[in-house]
């Protein structure tokens, strides 16, 4: 049975274990304050709780307004300065456990903390005393799954989120079109499903997410207090949308679908009669289907696009971001165009071309060498690539986001976020396999402040974390670094 101080991933920024412990028994109830009692959110969360520490011990826990001796106490009285959106105080004594936050998602992530102090076998079902005051270093703490080279069904990205949400992490990236697959129907345009949905990478079936579907997905992430950015990757990465309208094509000819990896051969062209209308209508409806403040609008690897055209591609992408009030987001070759303040750039290869953003740009930091789920964990895997290297759990953990590019510190990082890129990845077992526990070590690097993190510290935790998802079924890497 693991120890209390190795069952929490990611460290908190204050965690103060003490003597003692509280049992949770029969009797324990949750607390929920009476005005708080019909808040969606803190609703959700309370009955997340209540599942999670029935799974954890075997006990189902009732809900009530009145606390007592033992109980488990949510509260929305923390101090907004101290806690900011996303912190929480967590103190377990002999009187019972109390989470303090200032907002529903400061909350969410006390009772993320609870369940995991918690044994997890029926024998034990007490909680350490403790002590925890804790925020994240970074507000952005993301993972990017591509479902358009190979493509993933609603109830694998619904069983994604629940399992990125473990360790904290807020925000799943949505890789939805690209030259193998377009997968989210569009109004008006029929046949960017009806023909680039029905291929993938290596001829596979394809598939897409109708707007009902994209609906779903975004409701369950915000259940776990996990924003979807979505990406439609332009003007590159473009052939599956080229191939479904001949008029986005300057010849008015379509081209064949592709199913094959290689990259950077395919661009929209402003003088094709449909690129106009085309880039507002799906950057419009997409607009309207995000409740998250973010569009991301790819940008990377545009290398039949003419110097020229792809700035004035890149500014028009953002005007239209912007006329539907969202925040843009794109891959750092984005930074060669004239970007609007508060523009985020997405760093993944080439600091240089990263830091031609202008002062007001913010960066989400995605070294490929640290953080590219389709790397090898080891030479020895047969699942994943190996042009970024290949990435253990000590690699994917052992690297600071303010070291990357010159001159850009904690102010200007908006956070980080590993990419899982799908050519080579067939099943939903093989994205699993290759995210977790990797995912972990990403939670930790964007949560924990930097001079409480190094490895040695972080490896036994990390195993408890990987034991307990193997438990719940998760196909996961077993790195020897953790025997």
């Amino acid at each position: 049975m693991s120890e209390p101080e190795h069952r929490v991933v990611p460290l908190p920024s204050s965690f103060e274990l003490r003597e003692g412990s509280l049992p949770i028994t029969a009797l324990t109830r949750i607390v929920i304050a009476d005005e708080h009692e019909h808040d969606h959110q803190h609703d959700q969360t309370v009955n997340h709780l209540i599942g999670d520490v029935q799974r954890a011990t075997g006990i189902h826990l009732a809900r009530t307004a009145t606390a007592a001796a033992g109980d488990i106490e949510l509260r929305l009285d923390g101090d907004p300065g101290q806690l900011g959106p996303e912190g929480y105080a967590l103190d377990i004594d002999e009187h019972g456990a109390t989470v303090r936050a200032a907002t529903p998602h400061g909350v969410w992530n006390g009772t993320r903390t609870l369940v995991q102090l918690l044994p997890h076998t029926p024998l034990d079902t007490s909680l350490p005393f403790a002590h925890i005051l804790d925020r994240p270093r970074y507000e952005w703490r993301g993972v990017m799954l591509d479902v358009a080279r190979h493509f993933f069904g609603v109830d694998q990205v619904l069983r994604f989120i629940e399992l990125i949400a473990r360790c904290k992490l807020n925000r799943l990236h949505l890789h939805l079109t690209d030259d193998q697959g377009w997968r989210i129907a569009i109004d008006g345009w029929p046949a960017l499903t009806g023909v680039g949905g029905s291929t993938g990478a290596s001829g596979s079936a394809g598939g897409y997410f109708t707007r009902a579907d994209y609906a779903e997905i975004v409701a369950h992430a915000a259940r776990h207090f996990i924003t979807v950015v979505p990406e439609l990757d332009m003007p590159g990465h473009t052939n599956a949308a080229l191939a479904s309208i001949p008029g986005l094509n300057l010849d008015g000819i379509a081209p064949p679908a592709y199913t094959g990896k290689d990259v950077g051969f395919s661009s929209l062209r402003l003088a094709a009669p449909a690129t106009r209308r085309f880039i507002s209508d799906v950057i419009g409806q997409l607009a309207a289907d995000t409740p998250g403040h973010y569009l991301h609008i790819g940008g990377d690897e545009a290398h039949a696009t003419d110097h020229a055209e792809y700035r004035q591609l890149v500014e028009l992408l953002q005007h239209e971001v912007r006329r539907h009030h969202k925040q843009m987001v794109g891959w750092e070759e984005i930074a060669n165009a004239d970007l609007a303040a508060g523009s985020i750039v997405q760093h993944w290869l080439q600091p240089d071309v990263a830091r031609r953003a202008p002062p007001d740009a913010r960066f989400v930091m995605s070294p490929a060498a640290h953080t590219y789920l389709d790397m090898k964990h080891t030479p020895q895997c047969t699942l994943g690539r190996r042009w970024a290297g290949f990435i253990d759990v000590d690699t994917a953990y052992d690297w600071d986001p303010a070291t990357l590019i010159d001159g850009i510190g904690d102010d200007r990082i908006a956070g980080v976020e590993a990419p899982l890129w799908t050519e080579k990845v067939a099943t939903f077992d093989d994205v699993q396999h290759l995210c977790f526990p990797r995912l972990a070590c990403l939670g930790e690097v964007g949560w924990t402040p930097q001079h409480l993190r190094n490895w040695s510290g972080f490896r036994p935790r990390l195993a408890v974390h990987a034991e307990r998802l193997a438990a719940i079924g998760v196909p996961l890497y077993r790195s020897a670094l953790l025997d």
